[in-house]
């Protein structure tokens, strides 16, 4: 494909490409034993309704194997560089096993005998029909949970690399046969090619220790070279810790205030015409972990943008102000008054005019159109999702970059008014720790915050980078940074506690091409314009329905996998299968104390809500004339549609709920989705009841403050992005007032 992109985001494969995973031929010939089970060769099978596309394309497809080169190698890169310790250890023993003859057969049972010798065959010289049935049965084992877990991560690897891999040519041939094009329709030809925040931008990824220090200091930055202490000196006024939502509004706010502000963002920056729109290399450059990031117990996968301008940067642009039952809430029951105050509505107000937010959509993609129409044939209530784009703004893709720049995310507002009153923002560079001290001045505090300590993520920078300000803020998000307080030596009860994700569960629905109702494929159009509310009876908001962004491999690793020619047969409908996803704001909680080391717990509330909202986006399919639906339960819960009556519905709605993870005794179970975090750092009126205060300064530290979603009280229930920039405007102002109040 002849994009013009990053080359970081380009994904072209190298012909000499080297794997340095360090798994065993042994191990990696089990590895594409299982690839070849989840993705098998078959025999071209009738393509009935998929005349359109070519049939050379359907045959490849039918003929591709996840056992092909590069696929198991990549898996087992994926292995050793995104799991924790515990799970490449988990996957490893695993593998080992199924290379050994008494390993298969304590793991695969009577499936690996033979009547021939040498009667017990290891995994790989299984017959295809045989692994199958030892994967189907592991998938629905509830005894051994931990060897479950391991071949469906192995599974989620797998085909993932599959469909967003590309060739030397930047291709991936199966995009032909499951009918996706890569590229959207939007107009680019007017998209910007100057770099807005270059004026004030150092990519440490094209620095080395001896161009560093010049570039900084053309910058305007006072910077000294401490040898002695291995370190680059850096002083300003105030240095932030992340660049999204939280971030890019503080950097902006106290830049405008006039004070010195360095951001330091260990992502790297991309603009419009460096998207390439391809899942492979932007989930590894604009995601934290690589897009690969579940909790602890598998339960849950987690989404969260690791690149300038955040989560902003890969949102899906809806835009909704902070519900007033939340601000009464929080200003009430958690004795906050910020967020009763009118400096908040206020605030509301400037962020939604600053990152250009409309309230109409002029053509809606198929996803919505099916929300939409499914909503109108139950007479149910459908919202317009206001977004921070134009209303003509017609991109699927938003998830991996806005291409066109339309969307208007920190990186291409708040950002550029920092950069534009002297901010300086440090890529490619990651914040190792607070620099505290004690303090002795009489505060109830403790400690006072100096800087922070940070490194470049470039090897060829070998110098840390000393940071030395008057107030620290750390908006790295919801889940780092607790971990960077916690390392730091900070020991409140509340950092790491209280987190919420807002817990999400799909329902899908097949719409063949020859509805003709329905305009588009799934990943065209704007990702949520429109939205439905499942309500109780007293009002109370249970769930929120919304449609998501979907490309292939995000696509192929939640379907439940029953079978290789199920799944094929799944892949072919890819494109006209419309899904629904049911939001909840979650009343249980989890924790991150240590990076990358999530956990979560639904309560019953939770779950109950989520199976309300389940049953709701599966009647809105079936009214919008789905002729097939179904959920993600790993047993592929499903409905033909064609003929049955009201009862029969209603028999099958009866076995929807809310089904445990994978790591639970059951037998059937879901995987949970997340793209929003917080409250792991929240704000309260005292240290028993919050780890910051309600200027969001920490209070054990004097001069380090929090301005990220951690500081949220509880779940917001809807989309975050206005409530966080809302709530860093007002946290900013006031630590602007304070740096003034101290100079003056």
């Amino acid at each position: 494909m002849g994009r013009n992109c990053h080359p970081l985001l380009s994904g072209r494969r190298s012909k000499a490409e080297k794997h340095n995973h360090g798994l065993s031929s042994a191990e990696l010939l089990s590895l594409a034993s299982l690839c070849e089970v989840f993705l098998p060769t078959l025999p071209s099978v009738s393509s009935e309704g998929k005349e359109d596309r070519p049939s050379q394309a359907l045959e490849s497809f039918y003929k591709a194997s996840g056992a092909q080169a590069p696929v198991p190698d990549k898996v087992a890169e994926i292995v050793v560089k995104r799991l924790l310790t515990e799970g490449v250890i988990l996957i490893r023993v695993v593998l080992l096993m199924l290379s050994t003859k008494l390993g298969t057969l304590m793991l695969c049972g009577s499936l690996c005998l033979s009547e021939k010798w040498p009667y017990i065959n290891n995994f790989s010289s299984m017959s295809l029909e045989k692994r199958e049935k030892v994967l189907q049965k592991w998938f629905k084992n509830w005894i051994f949970t931990p060897v479950r877990i391991a071949f469906f991560i192995l599974k989620i690897f797998c085909l993932f690399v599959f469909f967003s891999q590309l060739d030397e040519n930047g291709k991936n041939p199966a995009w032909e046969a499951i009918d996706y094009h890569a590229e959207n329709d939007e107009d680019v030809s007017e998209v910007q090619q100057e770099r807005p925040l270059e004026k004030g931008i150092v990519e440490t990824m094209y620095e080395t220790g001896s161009t560093i220090v010049q570039s900084l200091t053309q910058k305007g930055l006072q910077v000294t070279k401490d040898s002695k202490q291995n370190v680059y000196k850096i002083k300003c006024d105030v240095v932030i810790v992340g660049s999204g939502c939280g971030g890019g509004v503080a950097a902006a706010v106290l830049a405008s205030a006039g004070q010195k502000v360095v951001v330091i963002e260990k992502g790297n920056y991309f603009t419009p015409k460096d998207y390439s729109l391809l899942e492979g290399p932007s989930f590894e450059q604009l995601y934290e972990s690589g897009g690969i990031l579940p909790t602890t117990d598998a339960s849950m996968t987690i989404l969260a943008g690791s690149t300038v301008g955040g989560g902003s940067a890969v949102n899906w642009s809806a835009c909704i102000k902070t519900p007033k039952s939340l601000l009464q809430e929080w200003a009430g029951q958690y004795k906050l008054p910020l967020f009763g105050s009118p400096d908040y509505l206020s605030a509301m107000d400037i962020v939604w005019e600053r990152i250009g937010v409309t309230e109409n959509c002029v053509q809606e993609g198929f996803q919505n159109q099916v929300l939409r129409k499914g909503c109108k044939n139950l007479g149910l209530d459908v919202e317009r999702i206001p977004r921070n784009s134009s209303e003509n703004h017609y991109c699927g893709s938003c998830g991996h970059g806005c291409k066109s720049g339309d969307k208007k995310g920190t990186d291409s507002t708040w950002l550029v008014d920092a950069v534009n009153h002297g901010a300086v923002i440090l890529t490619g560079c990651k914040a190792e720790r607070f620099i505290l001290e004690k303090s002795d001045n009489g505060s109830t505090r403790t400690m006072k915050c100096l800087g922070v300590i940070a490194k470049a993520l470039n090897n060829d920078i070998r110098m840390k980078f000393q940071i030395e300000t008057k107030a620290t803020i750390s908006a790295c998000g919801a889940l780092l940074t607790p971990p960077l307080m916690i390392s730091s030596g900070l020991k409140n009860q509340h950092i790491g506690k209280n987190l919420h994700l807002h817990p999400v569960l799909m329902a899908w629905g097949y719409f063949p091409d020859s509805n003709l109702e329905f305009k588009g494929k799934n990943y065209e159009g704007g990702i949520i314009t429109s939205a439905h509310k499942v309500v109780s009876g007293d009002s109370e908001v249970r769930a929120l329905i919304e449609t998501p962004e979907f490309s292939p491999a995000k696509f192929s690793v939640l379907w439940p996998w029953l079978s290789g020619i199920d799944f094929k047969q799944t892949m072919l409908k890819y494109s006209r299968t419309a899904h629904l996803i049911t939001i909840i704001r979650d009343r249980g909680s989890g924790e991150v104390k240590v990076e990358g080391r999530i956990s979560h717990k639904l309560d019953q509330l939770d779950k109950e809500n989520l199976k309300a909202g389940l049953r709701q986006a599966l009647r809105i399919l079936l009214a919008a004339g789905a002729v097939e639906v179904g959920t993600h339960r790993s047993d592929g819960q499903r409905l033909k549609c064609e003929g049955i009556t009201e009862k029969e519905v209603e028999q099958f709605l009866d076995t929807v709920y809310a089904a445990e993870g994978p790591k639970s005794s059951v037998e059937n179970w879901m995987v949970y989705g997340t793209a929003h975090q917080m409250g792991s750092c929240r704000m309260g009126v005292n240290d028993k009841e919050g780890a910051v205060d309600e200027n969001g300064q920490s209070w054990e530290a004097e001069g380090l403050y929090v301005c990220d979603a951690s500081v949220f009280p509880s779940a917001v229930g809807v989309n975050p992005m206005i409530t966080i920039q809302s709530t860093a405007y007002c946290l900013s102002k006031r630590i602007a007032e304070s740096l003034r109040e101290q100079s003056s």
